[in-house]
């Protein structure tokens, strides 16, 4: 639990320790397996993650084809944020890509997270903040760099990710094909 009562500290700014004890004490952790699905497109999303070791990726099914949102890996949450605070079916299947190490908090849980932190909204107000920014930059980024330039910016801030999952998903979560994909690599690597 240390690791995770810290990034809520880091990320939430939660310092006072029976908030933090609070919090932490919904969590469950938990070990999956290699191809454990976290979350199915279509169902409804009831549990949120914390990410202690591992690697897990967001994906959906578009006609036919596997569509790449995201690799969530250690220190980040893994949830359809939109189904999980709306209740509206998940549009994204997560899927362990290696066994996996998380904290896993229930969405009813969740929702009594404002009795026992008095000032949860505004931490989560933060969270949702951080999480429009995140997609707000890759939105960003789609849209004034090129393939090139996104590969090369991703991979400055990911590299470990290029060595740990299949590159095809890496691919398809900037927005490109696999044969653009291998192209700029090599150039890259050449």
């Amino acid at each position: 639990m240390a690791e995770l009562e810290k990034y809520i500290t880091n990320y939430f700014g939660i310092t006072e320790q029976n908030a933090l004890k609070g919090i932490s004490s919904l969590f469950k952790y938990t070990k999956i397996n290699k191809g454990t699905f976290l979350q199915k497109q279509g169902n409804h999303c009831n549990t949120m993650g914390f990410v202690l070791s591992g690697y897990q990726r967001f994906f959906a099914l578009m006609d036919g084809k596997e569509v790449t949102q995201w690799i969530a890996h250690q220190g980040e949450f893994t949830v359809d944020l939109t189904g999980f605070i709306t209740g509206s079916p998940s549009r994204w299947s997560i899927q362990a890509l290696t066994d996996s190490e998380l904290y896993i908090i229930q969405k009813s849980d969740y929702d009594r997270l404002d009795q026992l932190v008095p000032r949860w909204f505004e931490f989560e107000k933060l969270f949702m903040v951080r999480c429009f920014t995140t997609m707000e930059d890759r939105i960003f980024s789609h849209l004034s760099m090129t393939a090139e330039e996104r590969y090369h910016f991703f991979f400055k801030h990911n590299k470990e990710l290029f060595n740990r999952v299949p590159l095809q998903y890496i691919a398809s979560m900037l927005g490109m094909s696999a044969e653009t994909f291998s192209r700029i690599r090599k150039k890259q690597l050449g």
